[in-house]
């Protein structure tokens, strides 16, 4: 009787190889056995959903191909880490604020400009929403320049929250005062805790699916900033370096990539791509 219920509760050896080659072979992201606990706990949910006597059922019917896509797109929300924050490593928007945007602003040689920004690992898109929050208010402060944002992630369960852009006050902690007044509208339902970002920040941020590991990317070539922060760490050497000269490939000459703390060593094996500061990069 154990035996029954273990292969319910735990993946086989075989199984959590599948799983974890089939994640490689299409996000990139590697699946080693320290993360097997937490492979099979964040699975259950989607196993009782689904009616499966256990995890190993479910894997076996993973591949069939009736609905190996659809499933396949719940796999990878299931196993993606979308940790973020509002102004997480601040010193990165510090320096959009104060050294990228005006230098941006004077390549484009004219006055008015287009910047254009891309959050290629978006999460729920409190990073998009914070870059819409600094821009605004450059634009209030005398800077005259229009921008669009992107967002991107693999993740559609993270997309669907950027999209809605509805958030617990929670997580308004970083977030300076001012900016929470000017740029959060508070549910009627106070009860609820929650707040929506402002209309205004809304219209100037989209968000689409993507795979980094994608061959190309259907985003324009003349982008400003990009920030691929802290998704990089999860990536091979080899393949985290096609995925920044993917990603540079987008960028205007003069143009800067962002990436996160423990990714700052990624300029090595890119040719031509100058480091700024430990984590700030331009081509």
């Amino acid at each position: 009787m154990p035996a029954v219920q273990d292969t319910a509760v735990h993946l086989s050896d075989r199984h959590f190889r599948t799983i974890a080659e089939l994640i490689e072979g299409q996000v990139g992201i590697k699946l080693p056995q320290g993360k097997r606990l937490m492979l099979e706990g964040r699975l259950h949910k989607r196993v009782r959903a689904l009616n499966f006597t256990g995890l190993n059922e479910y894997v076996e019917t993973l591949f069939e191909a009736d609905h190996f896509d659809t499933e396949l797109t719940h796999l990878i929300d299931v196993v993606t880490t979308n940790k973020t924050d509002f102004f997480r490593e601040p010193q990165h928007f510090t320096f959009m604020r104060d050294v990228a945007i005006p230098g941006l602003l004077k390549s484009h040689g004219r006055k008015n400009a287009n910047l254009k920004i891309w959050s290629s690992a978006s999460s729920t898109g409190m990073e998009a929403y914070t870059t819409a929050m600094v821009l605004d208010d450059m634009t209030r402060n005398g800077s005259r320049f229009q921008y669009r944002i992107l967002g991107t992630d693999i993740s559609t369960a993270v997309l669907r929250l950027a999209k809605t852009a509805i958030y617990t006050r929670d997580v308004l902690g970083p977030v300076p005062e001012q900016f929470v007044k000017r740029y959060f509208s508070t549910s009627r339902d106070k009860s609820r805790g929650e707040v929506r970002v402002v209309p205004e920040l809304r219209r100037a941020t989209h968000f689409m699916r993507m795979n980094l590991m994608d061959k190309s990317y259907p985003v324009d070539r003349d982008v400003d900033i990009i920030f691929c922060r802290n998704v990089l760490i999860y990536f091979e050497r080899e393949t985290q370096r096609k995925v920044v000269e993917q990603l540079c490939s987008h960028l205007r000459p003069g143009g800067y990539l962002l990436v996160g703390h423990s990714e700052s060593m990624i300029h090595s094996a890119v040719p031509g791509l100058k480091q700024v500061q430990p984590t700030i990069f331009q081509v």
